[in-house]
């Protein structure tokens, strides 16, 4: 039998949503899972008591694209481990990519997560389905079937649909059902079997680059099918400043794209490759200045309208090998947040309103979810930061399975202290008062 909790208070914070243009101290009373009240005096009698003097009360934090390995490699992740490691790094809600072993290809896989979910996850899991089945480029998925089963959009990711034709028709049946379109945008005869981009650091390196031009021209071609489907196109991951630019101009003509970037890819360049640390070599992989930059500018224009982790676990061992033969990917739900508050908007580069419209209201108008926001109604899915926590990243703490991160060792200023999910407090480096 469920506990019937008293409602919840949460006092003193700055509250910050961008969905409702709030940024001012306030109290938020939840009640039954879902926001009652915003506002300041809200009484505190009979009911728990959370006080957020000194915090940012915002909505909970959702990360669209992260791989939690289940089913079939469990042994780098599961679903109880990846969403323990999502409320620890301030995540309320997740979109789990389909490359998993089976793939979500089919609505029984679906059924699959989301009953492990219903079981053990620690926040909430949404799954993405498969274009094609078995993720081989060939054949449609049972695309009405995985969106009658549950899914929030579709995607090959870790692969483009190379063929057109077929991406053209897996559109127009998205289009249909109004699932986004997600695309890992990579040209392989381009890419040709590259660890890392292409430039002087692969030159000096003597590793086999994957150039820009790899992703430029799957970006082109994918926002011209989108255009002739009126499918929403979701470019996964963007890493170069000639797919900013392709999508910038798309916008501007009225476009159905939306577009998200890593902390890894507005951090870090192929220049940190040179120590050979298989945790750098990442797909796309980490680009030029240049490229930073414009990613940077992007975020501030509006052109890019996501910031996602792309959580892509590996055990140790698969890790340390040489650079050449070690996986792709990063381990990136425990540090996102705090990456984003010490370099993005500690440094000036963003505001805070900003980053969270980009790590929470952003990624619920894409995925068509119902959170994202403080009003009265909603789901009570919030995060709370301390802006000023110091800590150092140690992935020896992780509650992930996985330790691969190239941010070992950063000290960084900002964290997530509290996650709340449907008004279950799941994560809390703070005390609760019960009031009579």
């Amino acid at each position: 039998m469920a506990t019937e909790w008293p409602a919840l208070l949460i006092t003193g914070g700055r509250v910050v949503d961008p969905a409702g243009a709030l940024d001012r101290m306030a109290d938020v009373l939840i009640e039954g899972g879902r926001i009652r009240d915003v506002a300041t005096g809200i009484s505190a009698e009979g009911r728990r008591v959370l006080d957020a003097d000194g915090l940012v009360v915002v909505p909970g934090l959702i990360d669209l694209h992260a791989h939690l390995r289940d089913p079939g490699q469990t042994h780098k992740e599961d679903i109880a481990s990846g969403t323990l490691a999502a409320v620890r790094g301030g995540f309320t809600s997740i979109a789990c990519m389909a490359n998993t072993v089976p793939p979500i290809d089919h609505p029984t896989v679906v059924e699959y997560v989301r009953s492990v979910a219903a079981k053990s996850a620690a926040c909430r899991v949404y799954p993405i389905g498969a274009i094609t089945k078995g993720l081989a480029g060939q054949e449609l998925a049972l695309i009405g079937g995985l969106a009658a089963a549950g899914v929030v959009a579709i995607s090959d990711d870790g692969a483009a649909v190379a063929d057109a034709g077929l991406l053209r028709r897996a559109m127009t049946y998205a289009a249909m059902y109004g699932l986004p379109v997600m695309e890992h945008c990579e040209d392989r005869a381009l890419s040709d079997a590259g660890v890392m981009h292409e430039g002087t650091w692969s030159s000096v390196l003597g590793l086999h680059g994957i150039p820009a031009v790899a992703e430029d021209t799957v970006v082109a071609r994918d926002l011209l099918l989108a255009e002739s489907t009126g499918a929403h196109l979701h470019v996964l991951h963007v890493s170069t400043a000639g797919s900013v630019k392709l999508i910038r101009e798309a916008k501007r003509r009225g476009m159905r794209v939306t577009a998200e970037v890593t902390p890894h890819h507005l951090l870090l360049t192929d220049e940190a490759v040179a120590g050979f640390d298989a945790n750098f070599k990442m797909n796309p992989p980490l680009r030029s200045r240049g490229d930073v930059a414009a990613l940077r500018e992007a975020l501030t224009d509006g052109t890019i309208d996501a910031i996602a982790t792309d959580h892509a676990p590996h055990t140790v061992e698969e890790k340390t090998v040489e650079f050449d033969a070690a996986p792709f990917g990063v381990s990136g739900l425990e540090t996102a947040v705090g990456l984003m508050l010490t370099f993005l908007v500690r440094a000036g580069g963003l505001d805070l309103p900003t980053l969270v419209q980009l790590m929470s209201t952003g990624p619920a108008t894409i995925l068509g979810l119902p959170s994202g926001r403080l009003a009265p109604g909603a789901p009570a899915d919030l995060t709370l930061l301390d802006l000023d926590r110091a800590w150092t990243v140690d992935p020896q703490t992780f509650a992930s399975k996985s330790r691969n991160t190239p941010f070992t060792g950063w000290n960084l200023i900002g964290k997530a202290v509290g996650t709340i999910v449907g008004g279950e407090i799941k994560y809390s480096e703070l005390p609760v008062e019960a009031r009579s």
